[in-house]
């Protein structure tokens, strides 16, 4: 019937996606379903229209209000609340005595912190290091993830919080605070081999999710096409790598200058998700040092693109000819956008190492804890 004329009336207009819920294989028995029983209907869209506008808050213990339901999803990636008493300063001592003692390098400590945490996303506050989830499926066997090295590292891991647990009585500790712990214990020793005693910021209290408390098809959106910090790219995109590098950054709520000591601490620590030298610019790598940002801009070094797809650079002493490194896109927008090249500089002056120490620190532990909501 006409909207406005009750004598009128109209054929009736359906798009395809309409008449797929009638005669599609799939759709029409989850129509035919809801129409002989609106009840579970009514129940259905329920659920579905509280996770469409819900979605982006993050886990449960964000909610607030006396509406918040007593149920959790699995989309809300759940996370089981404490069973023991968190360990304190000496724990946290003698715990990173023991996993730079374990045999792991600094860059595998690093490269694992890292993958655990930047999956982090600002835009609906999903993924992070709580939870521990690089150690479940489908992110443990992500390619930027480095499986092999991955599979090596939670091993090790894994084996020193069960003889922890073993011995501490009521004080538990999770893979997920040993991942994040490995890597402040790895970042203290390469900024104690480069001259500089440091001390981590580091709040324990992360729990340790299961594979049935983890959507798997949920989670898989979170794989990366680029990841920047590591030197990963996916495959080639219409979207530049450096472009992919400063998305990346925008997820990981990153500022400008963060992002850029970032970048430069990683390559100094060694941390291509593949152990690549791309990018290395340093002769001491694993050592926390400004050397990425000092040679990428000396200008006695003449860049030129590898090969056509202009991905990889050659950069050559100008004199001689010889090459002196490899490096990325995601590597040379520190030298060649303004904005950026002016941050590199400031990393890369003569005084500029004490900077470059505090503020890779304090942008690491901010990365580290962007799921800690309940700092």
């Amino acid at each position: 019937p006409d909207a406005f004329d009750s004598k009128k009336y109209h054929n009736p207009t359906m798009l395809t996606t309409d008449l797929s819920l009638r005669f599609d294989s799939t759709y029409a028995p989850i129509s035919r379903r809801f129409y002989k029983n609106p009840d579970e209907f009514n129940a259905a869209f329920a659920r579905a229209w509280f996770k469409l506008t819900h979605r982006d808050m993050g886990p449960l213990s964000t909610y607030m209000g006396p509406e918040v339901p007593k149920e959790e999803f699995i989309w809300q990636d759940p996370i089981p609340k404490s069973n023991g008493v968190l360990i304190n300063a000496t724990d946290i001592k003698s715990l990173k005595s023991t996993i730079l003692n374990s045999g792991l390098s600094v860059s595998e400590l690093i490269t694992t912190a890292w993958a655990s945490a930047s999956t982090y996303r600002g835009s609906d506050r999903k993924g992070g290091a709580n939870g521990a989830r690089i150690c479940l499926e489908p992110q443990r066997s992500w390619e930027v993830n480095n499986p092999s090295q991955l599979n090596k590292v939670i091993a090790v891991l894994q084996s020193v919080q069960k003889d922890f647990n073993a011995k501490s009585g009521a004080k538990k500790v999770s893979i997920a605070d040993l991942i994040v712990l490995g890597g402040s214990a790895a970042l203290e020793k390469a900024a104690k081999d480069g001259g500089y005693t440091i001390t981590v910021p580091f709040t324990p209290g992360r729990m340790d999710a299961t594979q049935a408390q983890t959507d798997k098809a949920g989670m898989a959106v979170l794989e990366p096409m680029a990841d920047g910090f590591r030197n990963y790219l996916k495959t080639k995109y219409t979207l530049s790598t450096e472009e992919l590098l400063v998305d990346k950054a925008q997820l990981l709520t990153l500022t400008a200058p963060e992002m850029t000591v970032l970048v430069g601490g990683m390559r100094s620590l060694g941390a291509n998700y593949d152990n690549s030298k791309t990018g290395i610019l340093t002769a001491n790598p694993g050592i926390l040092s400004n050397d990425f940002f000092i040679t990428l801009l000396d200008m006695n070094t003449e860049v030129k693109a590898i090969d056509a797809k202009k991905e990889l650079f050659e950069g050559k002493d100008r004199t001689t000819g010889k090459v002196k490194w490899t490096a990325s896109r995601a590597d040379l927008i520190f030298g060649s956008n303004s904005e950026l090249r002016a941050l590199a500089e400031v990393y890369a002056s003569f005084d500029g190492q004490d900077k470059f120490v505090k503020d890779f620190v304090n942008a690491w532990v901010k990365v580290m804890n962007l799921d800690r909501f309940d700092l």
